[in-house]
């Protein structure tokens, strides 16, 4: 069988190092939350919609707090009690504060033991929603089983939610397996949630509750006619990580991008914000049963792949801790990594094999999302669909889980219906003609595929140590990932940042925390 037996020392300690850089951040981040957490439990206590100004009803409840100097204490206990008093929903108070007709401020006060009772009750019946998901998510799986491996992903963007379901149809049909919908460019750097279904974006459409819930509608429908389940992706990054996921939890989506790093290299938001955001967000992914994909990758298009496949291993070992403390098993730990090593150098598809072949054996269960060339497509449509069908074959024959269809388009314009068909047809032609492939090879022993991997591994250890030994905090602004310099405050998102107060409360993360088991 084709497969490295990596150090097993070696992979031990880089998973000793990455747990504790994780825990550390976590430890020492423990107390504090940020506006789209609190924003996150107005959400799933059904506070949704607009104010009469247009502002989205969860900041308007949380910018109140803001304004009252109570929001150290969490928008929990404030909108329960209001709830009490007024005996209305936690949706009736926010349209309340938005019509200016409340101040949550100035009414009595039921008492902190029965404000946390009704919270409770709340978050409860939140959890109780996204636990129906799931299960609805499974009956779906046994009805319209996926047999198919690596699952087909493919891209929709057109930034028109209803033609995006037009072609997220048309994908399903000619065999994908998953679908992303690609969220708007910039929309990380908002921090609040679009509202309803969305005609207009730009570089893909907004990702927005109402949006989900129409692809979601429409590739159930897929899956019924096509008798396989079609996945659904979506984005839960950025300054509004935990209530994309909260959004997607609520309407079944089933793989969300979910980094703890990306949007802190790539976006520039601040990374107090991004890694306590992300620790909630992938509680809830747990709960949810949702996949989540890591961003390494992104490295790869900033930097040589070849130089630098280590920082991702390194970041992949980071991401797969902090997900691990955030309640989520390996089934739903989705790595990435991508085929980047540039054409041009010799061995150069040895040197692809290595990589993900690597990755494959340090994380088994995990399914691992593999991208396809991007960088070294010029616009020459014929060489980039030979550099697809290289992808292809490694990943089919290396065992990777979620296969990023590649577009012999790349580089020339957004893919059209006829580009796609060519990509799927070629991405299952390699994956059912080398099915078995894997089980018919082997490596020799001390070869170059064998070196280039326990390279990457080694290097991947010496960073880790690195990292480790500075904090993550020192090594973000010191460049270690991608050579590209965070500072701790810096960035977009900081001032979103606040202490907990004593009787700070937020029972929905209580409650992850207890039915995860962390």
């Amino acid at each position: 069988m084709l497969r490295l037996e990596p150090d097993r020392s070696t992979v031990g300690s880089c998973h000793r190092l990455a747990e504790s850089v994780a825990r550390s951040v976590n430890e020492e981040l423990a107390g504090r939350s940020t506006v789209t957490i609190e924003r996150t439990v107005a959400r799933l206590f059904g506070v949704d919609g607009l104010g009469p100004s247009g502002i989205p009803l969860a900041n308007t409840v949380v910018d109140h707090l803001i304004s009252l100097g109570k929001l150290e204490e969490g928008v929990a206990l404030r909108l329960a009690n209001a709830s009490l008093v007024l005996n209305a929903t936690p949706a009736e108070v926010a349209e309340k504060i938005a019509a200016k007709k409340v101040d949550l401020g100035s009414l009595p006060w039921h008492g902190t033991e029965a404000c946390r009772a009704k919270a409770g009750k709340l978050a409860a019946a939140a959890l109780e929603r996204i636990k129906d998901r799931r299960l609805e998510r499974q009956e779906l799986l046994n009805a319209y089983p996926v047999h198919g491996s690596p699952w087909l992903y493919v891209i929709v963007a057109t930034g028109d939610i209803h033609e995006d379901i037009i072609q997220a149809r048309m994908a399903a049909a000619q065999g994908a397996d998953v679908i992303a919908v690609i969220r708007s460019t910039g929309q990380s750097l908002l921090d609040y949630v679009p509202h309803g279904a969305t005609r207009e974006g730009y570089g893909g459409t907004y990702a927005t509750q109402e949006n989900f819930r129409l692809m979601r509608e429409a590739l159930d429908e897929e899956s019924k006619r096509l008798g396989r389940y079609i996945r659904l992706v979506n984005y839960c990054s950025g300054l509004c990580m935990p209530e994309i996921a909260a959004m997607g939890a609520l309407e079944r989506l089933d793989i969300m991008l979910n980094d703890a790093m990306y949007g802190i290299l790539f976006r520039d938001i601040n990374a107090e914000r991004t890694l306590v955001d992300q620790r909630f967000s992938r509680m809830i992914n747990a709960y949810a049963g949702i996949i989540i994909n890591t961003g390494e990758d992104n490295y790869l298009t900033t930097v040589d792949a070849l130089s630098s496949g280590h920082s991702v291993v390194a970041s992949q070992f980071m991401n797969y801790h902090f997900a691990k403390l955030s309640g989520l098993p390996d089934e739903q730990i989705g790595l990435g990594h991508a085929f980047e090593i540039d054409p041009n150098i010799e061995d150069s598809l040895l040197l692809e094999i290595a990589g993900a072949l690597l990755v494959r054996e340090l994380f088994p269960s995990c399914p691992v999302k593999y991208m396809p060339p991007t960088v070294h497509k010029t616009g020459d449509i014929f060489f980039a669909h030979a550099l697809d069908a290289a992808f292809n074959l490694v990943s089919t024959a290396t065992g990777q889980t979620i296969h990023l269809v590649g577009m012999l388009t790349e580089a020339v314009h957004t893919p059209l219906l006829q580009d796609r068909y060519a990509s799927i047809r070629a991405a299952a032609y390699a994956r059912k003609s080398a099915r078995h492939l894997r089980e018919n090879l082997r490596l020799e022993k001390g070869g170059k595929v064998e070196r280039r991997a326990a390279e990457i591994l080694d290097k991947a250890l010496s960073l880790l140590g690195e990292v480790e030994s500075k904090g993550l905090f020192r090594a973000l602004e010191d460049g270690v990932f991608a050579g590209i310099r965070r500072k701790r405050d810096g960035g977009k998102g900081l001032e979103g940042v606040f202490t907990k107060g004593p009787t700070y409360f937020n029972p929905i993360e209580e409650g992850l925390r207890r039915e995860l088991g962390i």
